[in-house]
């Protein structure tokens, strides 16, 4: 049996989207908890924290595009068509948070506030663009033949405006519990406090997802509720509740460190599993799998070197530079 290239570059878009999601997340995070803290030291710590790493973190996004690009150009294709005006409002928000995050230090006080605002405006519209786009390919795309023939505003429907909001609660945990994780004092304790309306808020939106999302596509209802498979994938929900309870105990207890910070990836990794479960193996939900958007093998073996060669470097270099800027900050040192 030959090896099924469609799914070793399925898998490597799913990863390096999960990566993406993980350390953008807790980057755009903290822009969306910026309004939330007035207190302009407290604000240099916590973009101090990200300051080394957060340029490095759209890497993962590139990968991921230009693997979907290469590997599956059928639902490149459809996808880029289709969510043209969230994708092109998240790359806006990711350039008015990138300019913001370089101006602001350098920004004189009467001019830092205008800075502040770009910085949230673009983290929010990003994050948010990202949740609606997501909604938006699990609702489904309407393809004929091989070309989008939907409507460009299909993304502005209830279930993807509710799954932006969505992840901007997740993204503002994931930016939370990073800040637990690498401050102290006053801002830790604040934090801490935050953690916990935070976990409860998105528990919430999972909750609602998991129950709308079934109960309008049959399709998905079958996946989660027919045997066997119900038995397979009742963990992810009881696991969910676990990561919850364990992030709200640990923040309650405020001398927790990295609990908190790794048991919201846990609960996002959950998060995006759901996701899998519930639309493979279609890679343009409703009707379209991985096979059927793949390019030929010749091209995705070819890619694949390449791949293999770039992936370990990237993973070297991101661990790396998290390695060295390890611990937590110190609140007198600054980002130049």
């Amino acid at each position: 049996m030959g090896i099924d290239l469609s799914i070793i570059w399925f898998v490597i878009i799913v990863f390096a989207t999960l990566m993406y999601i993980v350390m953008d997340g807790f980057d755009l995070g903290i822009g969306i908890l910026f309004p939330f803290n007035k207190n302009e030291k407290e604000r240099d710590m916590m973009m101090n924290t990200v300051a080394p790493v957060w340029d490095g973190n759209e890497t993962w996004m590139v990968l991921g595009g230009a693997a979907l690009y290469g590997a599956f150009p059928l639902a490149y294709a459809v996808i880029v068509d289709a969510l043209s005006v969230p994708l092109t409002a998240m790359l806006l928000g990711l350039i008015f948070r990138g300019v913001a995050f370089e101006f602001r230090f350098k920004a004189t006080p009467e001019h830092r506030p205008l800075w502040d605002k770009a910085f949230i405006g673009g983290s929010v519209l990003a994050t948010f663009s990202q949740g609606v786009a997501v909604g938006t390919l699990v609702n489904g795309l309407q393809v004929t033949g091989r070309a989008f023939s939907g409507s460009t505003m299909d993304w502005l429907a209830p279930f993807p405006l509710f799954c932006g909001m969505g992840l901007v609660v997740a993204y503002a945990l994931l930016g939370c519990t990073w800040l637990i994780m690498k401050t102290e004092g006053p801002l830790h304790r604040s934090m801490s406090e935050k953690a916990i309306i935070l976990t409860l808020l998105l528990l919430a939106i999972i909750v609602i997802i998991s129950l709308w999302t079934p109960l309008t596509h049959p399709a998905i209802a079958q996946r989660w509720f027919s045997l066997p498979e119900i038995i397979w994938f009742a963990p992810v929900p009881l696991l969910v509740l676990v990561c919850c309870w364990g992030i709200v105990r640990s923040a309650y207890n405020r001398k927790a460190s990295y609990g908190p910070f790794m048991l919201t990836l846990g609960l996002i990794f959950l998060g995006f599993s759901g996701l899998g479960i519930s639309i493979w193996p279609n890679i343009i939900p409703p009707s379209i799998s991985i096979w059927q958007a793949a390019s030929p093998p010749q091209s995705q073996g070819f890619m694949l070197v390449g791949g293999l060669l770039i992936i370990p470097v990237i993973l070297m270099y991101t661990c790396w530079s998290y390695y060295v800027f390890r611990g937590k900050i110190n609140p007198d040192e600054g980002y130049h």
